[in-house]
């Protein structure tokens, strides 16, 4: 699917904001409580024990040719019919946004196809973080799941600005592999004709340490702070 459509001019995502029926927001993303918490937490444990900066880069030359297979979209949905989200603890209004918002919403989670053609869960699902530089406390379950992590032993990685220089921009931040970097790099791939907004919706809508809790604002750039608002809308 393609749209040449951009943000219409003058709206902010909070100009469409409506609240969601069903459960109150706090109820959702509970990592404390639930029926579900223990297969949560054991997919968050070997993400975070795997996911170094060698680990990234190799998917992302494995899988940034997009050479691996062809689908449609469609397909692709039909597909995720089969998967169950193994780090959702929730996995048991009326919006007036843009025209190509409604495109990002069928498209942001597209890439966990990965989990069904061979790719272990945490290395598809998942809040994602940066590799590369000591990790945040807003990280779910960052006090005891990263001590089996080389790289936070490793003096290259393990200080707060890390491989990074202040200010680099997030687009410069190798981030966890995962379904977001996926679909996002399919989406460059393939020429998406789609607004700057709706590549960084899709990238880092998985990044909550950055766009809920605040974390990492060391890292951004000032592009990165306009866009955020983008981001928490997804």
């Amino acid at each position: 699917p393609r749209t040449g459509a951009g943000p219409s001019p003058g709206l902010s995502p909070q100009d469409t904001e409506a609240p969601e029926p069903g459960k109150a927001k706090g109820e959702f993303r509970n990592y404390t409580e639930g029926k579900l918490l223990d297969r949560v937490y054991s997919t968050y444990k070997l993400m975070h024990t795997h996911q170094t900066v060698d680990f990234v880069r190799k998917k992302i030359s494995q899988y940034g040719t997009c050479s691996l297979r062809k689908m449609s979209v469609m397909e692709a949905l039909e597909l995720l019919d089969q998967l169950v989200d193994e780090s959702d603890p929730d996995g048991d209004g009326t919006h007036s946004p843009p025209d190509w918002f409604h495109l990002v919403g069928l498209l942001h989670d597209l890439g966990k196809v990965l989990a069904l053609f061979g790719e272990p869960q945490w290395a598809v699902v998942g809040d994602t973080f940066p590799v590369g530089c000591k990790v945040q406390k807003s990280v779910v379950y960052a006090d005891s799941t990263f001590q089996d992590n080389p790289d936070t032993r490793d003096p290259r990685y393990s200080t707060e600005y890390g491989m990074y220089q202040p200010g680099c921009g997030l687009e410069n931040v190798l981030m966890s592999w995962g379904h977001d970097e996926y679909m996002y790099r399919v989406m460059k791939f393939n020429n998406f004709t789609l607004p700057k907004e709706a590549f960084y919706m899709v990238r880092f809508h998985s990044f909550y340490p950055w766009h809920t809790h605040g974390d990492y604002g060391h890292l951004c750039s000032e592009e990165d702070l306009q866009m955020l608002p983008w981001v928490r809308e997804l």
